[in-house]
Order: C-alpha cells, then sequence, then structure tokens
C-alpha cells in the first residue's frame, strides 16, 4: 500500500524550509521614478484658481411656529397639534398661522354664555392681518341662531368663518393654514387641458357619472366625437362600461339645446319689456312736441292780440292829437 502511494512526506524537512530567515529583497528604483521624486512639485501660477460655491441660506419672512396666545392654555386644540412646532406669545389673536393670517377660537358653547366675548376680541384685533379666521367649534345641538349672528358678524368685520365639531378638527385647520403660508397658487389652481386627448376626455366626462375609460371607449366604438354624439342610444348601450343611466344622461346632454328654455324665456321677455319701453318714449316724445307745438300756436296767437292792443292805443293816442290840434 505505501509502494502504490510513494514515500511519505517529510514534515520536519518542510518545517526547517519554513522557519529559515529569509532575507530581504533590495527594492529596485527606476531612474525616471527617482528623478521624479527627487525634483520637487512645481506649481504654475498662471492657472486659475477654483472658487468654492458659498451655501445659500433660505431666509422665511416669518416664524417657522405657529404662535400662541396665551390664552389658550389648556385648550385640548394644543396636544392635538403634532406635524407642526408651537409656541406661547403675547398677540392679540389666539393664533398666529403667518404674517397675513391669525385666528380666533370660539366655542359656541361659551358663546352662548358670554355673547359679547367674541365682540371684544374683535375690536382688539383691529385691522391687522389681511386672513383672519373665526373658528368655530360646534359643540351645541341648537346651533342655527347662533350661526347666523357669527356669519353676520364675520361679514361686517371681515372674517372667514370655519365650523369644526372636534378639537382634532379644529387643530388639522390650524396646520394646515400655516403649512399653507408660503405654498404658490398653482396648488389649487385647476388643471387645464392641454393635448388634444385630454381636452376630449374632459369634454365627454362632463356628463354626471360618466368617467375617463368611458370616455376612452366611446371614441374608440364610434371614432369621433361627431358619431358618438348623432349615435342611437341603442349603439351606444353595446359598449363595455356604459350602462343605461349612463347612456340616458349622455344622450340627454348631447340633444338638450345649448340655452336654457328658461333663459331664453326671460331673455324674451325683457326684449318685449324694452320695446314696450321704446314705444312709451316715443308716444311720450310725439306728445311732447304736440305739447310745444300748441304752446307755439298760443304764443303767436298771443303775440298777435298784443300787437292789435299795441295799435288800437296808438291809433287813439293820434286820434286824440289831431282833436286838440284842432281844438
Amino acid at each position: 500500500m505505501d509502494e502504490d502511494f510513494g514515500p511519505d512526506i517529510d514534515f520536519s524537512a518542510l518545517e526547517q524550509v519554513e522557519h529559515a530567515p529569509t532575507t530581504k529583497a533590495a527594492s529596485v528604483v527606476s531612474p525616471a521614478a527617482a528623478s521624479v521624486a527627487a525634483s520637487p512639485l512645481t506649481t504654475n501660477s498662471s492657472a486659475p484658481k477654483i472658487k468654492q460655491p458659498t451655501p445659500q441660506v433660505r431666509t422665511r419672512s416669518g416664524p417657522s411656529s405657529i404662535l400662541v396666545s396665551t390664552r389658550q392654555k389648556g385648550n385640548p386644540i394644543l396636544a392635538l397639534i403634532r406635524s407642526l412646532p408651537w409656541e406661547y406669545s403675547d398677540i392679540p389673536s389666539d393664533y398666529v398661522l403667518g404674517n397675513t393670517t391669525c385666528a380666533l377660537f370660539l366655542s359656541l358653547k361659551y358663546h352662548r354664555l358670554h355673547p359679547e366675548y367674541i365682540y371684544g376680541r374683535i375690536r382688539a384685533m383691529a385691522h391687522k392681518y389681511n386672513l383672519r379666521i373665526l373658528l368655530t367649534m360646534v359643540d351645541i345641538h341648537n346651533h342655527e341662531d347662533s350661526l347666523k349672528e357669527l356669519s353676520k358678524t364675520s361679514l361686517i368685520n371681515n372674517l372667514t368663518l370655519i365650523l369644526c365639531w372636534s378639537a382634532q378638527e379644529a387643530a388639522r385647520y390650524l396646520e394646515l393654514f400655516k403649512s399653507y403660508e408660503h405654498a404658490a397658487p398653482t396648488s389649487i389652481r385647476a388643471h387645464q387641458a392641454t393635448s388634444y386627448r385630454d381636452k376630449l376626455v374632459e369634454f365627454i366626462t362632463v356628463p354626471r357619472s360618466i368617467n375617463k375609460t368611458d370616455a376612452v371607449g366611446i371614441v374608440s366604438a364610434f371614432g369621433s366625437i361627431r358619431a358618438a354624439v348623432n349615435a342611437r342610444p341603442e349603439e351606444i348601450g353595446t359598449i363595455t362600461g356604459w350602462g343605461e343611466k349612463k347612456v340616458q344622461r349622455w344622450c340627454e346632454t348631447v340633444r338638450q339645446p345649448f340655452r336654457v328654455r328658461k333663459a331664453a324665456a326671460a331673455r324674451r321677455g325683457q326684449l318685449d319689456d324694452n320695446n314696450n319701453s321704446s314705444n312709451n318714449r316715443d308716444g311720450s316724445g310725439s306728445g311732447l312736441l304736440a305739447q310745444l307745438g300748441n304752446q307755439g300756436k298760443e304764443s303767436s296767437a298771443n303775440s298777435r292780440q298784443e300787437e292789435g292792443l299795441a295799435m288800437l292805443q296808438n291809433n287813439k293816442e293820434d286820434s286824440r292829437i289831431e282833436e286838440e290840434e284842432e281844438g
């Protein structure tokens, strides 16, 4: 068996070879590398210096936290404002949500007990802030009369009345107004369709319950808006997703006149009234002319009578003078 695998390996000889001292090989350096290492680094004075960009700090015109009046201590709304920081401050309103936005908080239960409170707060706030919110919590059952009064007060004093039914909802309103302090007006601007496809879908989805999928389906089935408008209800009903109610609403929308009948009747009535008034004006004008003509005739007759009287007086005066001369 040993002869098949050859002689055994002498591990003692291998250990001697491994532990033998090794000679350190001399490092060989090329002449080019030596010259580069020996020569000092040369700098090009004509090269432009690199200018590091300075960071731009965004400065906001107002504080980033909601300012809360000390009058609101103990209000459960404060514990529910979690997404934005808030701090107490000496302000005339209850909450300051930006440089031009403030809010007054009012509970209808407290307003019923102290109706003069809100009027004093409005007077103290004077004409400050552009957006003045009256955040009202509806916590009573019979709230109709109180809300009518507050609506009238808001209109007179340039306030925006916002109703809430819980402290969570009130806190959410405050967070929303503060978060949209620096929002651009494009965020609430309606999206205007630019492409032909978007305008097509927007036109077809005008009737209620017709969605974008239905719009694409009807155009694909008939090929054009004209064919879809002139199609019979039975043909439209064969399209997938178009039920009886959708077909009925679509047909009523595309077949009814563009002008409402009531508006057309009102317009005709207005035209008739204008014609009658013009006729009345014409009649009154002709009557005025006739009256002026009669007055002219009367004045001419009066002038002729005055001329006749003057002639008679002159004749009498002449005859009297002749009699005196003869006598």
